[in-house]
């Protein structure tokens, strides 16, 4: 199976793949970026993520948010989706959020990606698309960030743990970000009925 993240975007610019060769480039990173046949490299679909020795880490697919398409569908899918996870608050906003949203940018990620030398050059290629289109994170059996980048959404495993930067909206609709403990069951709790665990780092 698959593991994705994206990022859903409420602007969408074109976005040139010297672009991102030049994000990259700025972290001491080397990539190679090829989109699909009779595609520009500024007006593209779908482009394969390669590291400096042209080993496929990710393939990226852009799908604009139209009245048809399989952009539209997966906003549908997760408005479905969200409605079973907490914080209740958080679920309400994303669904709000996705009024907005007019692209969506999936990573499907191989697991040679997810490998130390190149997880970066993933991640910096998302931070960049990010910055453009102006959006929020998901990442899969993980969640959704808020606009800021901070996890909103608890969707992680049973046994997920470690530090990790959320968010919930307070009383005045503000997001009060922390970072919290995932394995922690007291701050889990917390977490998912939108209150700022006890013990844990505000930010």
């Amino acid at each position: 199976m698959s593991y994705y993240i994206r990022v859903l975007g409420t602007e969408n610019p074109d976005i040139h793949l010297d672009e991102i060769l030049e994000a990259l480039n700025q972290e001491d990173l080397s990539a190679r970026l090829g989109a699909l046949k009779n595609e520009t490299p500024e007006k593209w679909t779908r482009i394969e993520l390669n590291n400096e020795n042209n080993k496929l880490l990710a393939v990226i697919e852009r799908d604009a948010v139209t009245n048809e398409g399989i952009g539209k569908e997966e906003l549908d899918e997760f408005k479905a989706s969200i409605l079973d996870f907490q914080p209740a608050a958080a679920a309400k906003w994303l669904n709000d959020f996705f009024d907005r949203v007019q692209v969506i940018y999936a990573f499907r990620l191989l697991p040679i990606g997810m490998e130390e030398d190149n997880y970066p050059i993933i991640t910096t290629t998302q931070s960049f698309i990010w910055e453009k289109v102006k959006g929020i994170l998901q990442a899969d059996e993980e969640g959704f960030s808020n606009e800021e980048g901070y996890h909103i959404l608890w969707q992680f495993p049973d046994d997920a743990d470690g530090d990790w930067n959320c968010a919930v909206l307070n009383a005045d609709g503000k997001w009060e970000n922390f970072s919290m403990d995932l394995g922690n069951k007291d701050q889990q709790k917390a977490f998912k009925n939108g209150l700022v665990p006890p013990g844990a780092k505000r930010l």
